[in-house]
């Protein structure tokens, strides 16, 4: 087979890509989160159940960041999110949908992590181009 890759994206309140990682499908999801983190410093994250890390929750308490992360069933006293808040989360979806309407991005047809890359990127600036 060929390169299995996953984009990490880190999108405004828009919707319009800020930044994005590229990692091996196999990789968590919370992995390239921290770097993410640092570099773009959010005044709030808005993230599904598998960024629910005491690392990554300490992180963004560090950077005074507000952390709008479900918690996951295991926790044992699970921390309080903004529901109402979570709701806007789908606009990390629709980015992605937007950017899966280009055929090249949605089947992976790039065979390295550069083209990907590439790919991934030039996708973000038409999305951009739309405003």
């Amino acid at each position: 087979g060929g390169l299995t890759t996953k984009v990490h994206l880190v999108v405004d309140a828009l919707g319009l890509p800020l930044d994005f990682e590229l990692t091996e499908g196999q990789r968590h999801d919370s992995i390239p989160a921290a770097a993410l983190i640092e570099t773009n410093r959010p005044s709030c994250l808005l993230a599904d159940k598998a960024y629910d890390t005491d690392a990554i929750r300490g992180q963004l308490e560090a950077l005074s960041s507000e952390a709008v992360i479900p918690s996951k069933s295991n926790r044992l006293s699970p921390p309080e999110h903004d529901r109402d808040l979570y709701k806007a989360r789908s606009e990390i979806e629709c980015t992605f949908n937007l950017l899966k309407q280009a055929r090249r991005f949605a089947t992976r047809y790039e065979k390295t992590a550069r083209n990907d890359s590439s790919v991934v990127a030039i996708g973000c600036a038409l999305l951009w181009l739309r405003i």
